[in-house]
């Protein structure tokens, strides 16, 4: 049986490939059930995985739910948003990588990362309106945060995708590369991030997630309380940059 989505390691980076591409990596039941259980074993790993990278194979990096797959329990389920929401708290940085679509459900899952890096061609929308749906995997939590009320609502109103350009310019889209420039934009940034403290890091991480939506008062006092210390190698860091 074929997989949903393809997993790589290479010297601490996880690559998640959506391998689907005949369906244009839409998202049915199975592929929620893999990604789970991927995002229940990076859990368990940040000794040897320290960044995630969620990618695409084929034209597009997902055209959204697979709607086939829809049914009159789907706005009931709550394990689809949850193992987004998982995605979105792995305690290593996320990156998504997006070519061609990503529209609707693809677009919630993008919006689980950390870090979105397009390349120039790629095209973003949320659609479910068209299709009578309303948003049940975090779209009108999560879209807002990232471009603001009023032009998310203006996605969501209209279902008119936003090309690559203007999303870098709402801040949906972090960094833009050019199309053939996509995985090497990716690896660049990625190599950057490995390089720095895992600690740092995954701490960094959870600190900004525990904050989020607090007062500036509030979260001072929180990053005072749960600071987390200094990486165990962070010694040994300062001492190679004295040496330098």
């Amino acid at each position: 049986m074929s997989t949903r989505i393809r997993r790589e390691d290479n010297g601490g980076l996880c690559t998640l490939t959506l391998d689907r591409a005949d369906k244009l990596n839409a998202l049915d039941t199975r592929t929620f059930e893999e990604l789970d259980a991927l995002c229940a074993s990076l859990e368990q790993e940040t000794d040897r995985t320290g960044c995630v990278i969620l990618k695409a194979n084929g034209r597009a990096f997902c055209a959204g739910a697979d709607i086939t797959g829809i049914d009159a329990g789907f706005t009931d389920s709550r394990f689809k948003p949850g193992v987004i929401a998982r995605l979105a708290c792995l305690p290593q940085p996320v990156i998504a990588a997006i070519h061609g679509v990503c529209f609707t459900g693809g677009l919630e899952l993008a919006l689980a990362a950390d870090v979105i890096i397009a390349a120039r061609s790629a095209r973003f929308a949320d659609t479910h309106g068209k299709w009578g749906l309303v948003g049940a995997w975090g779209m009108t939590q999560r879209l807002p945060r990232r471009v603001g009320m009023s032009q998310a609502k203006r996605m969501m109103f209209s279902a008119q995708p936003v090309d690559a350009v203007e999303a870098r310019d709402l801040g949906l889209v972090d960094i833009l590369a050019d199309d053939d420039a996509l995985d090497a934009t990716v690896g660049e940034f990625t190599s950057q991030a490995l390089s720095n403290s895992w600690h740092t890091n995954f701490e960094t991480k959870k600190l900004l997630a525990a904050t989020e939506g607090m007062s500036l008062e509030a979260g001072l006092a929180w990053e005072f309380e749960h600071y987390p210390g200094f990486a165990p190698d962070h010694a040994e860091r300062l001492a190679r940059f004295a040496r330098k």
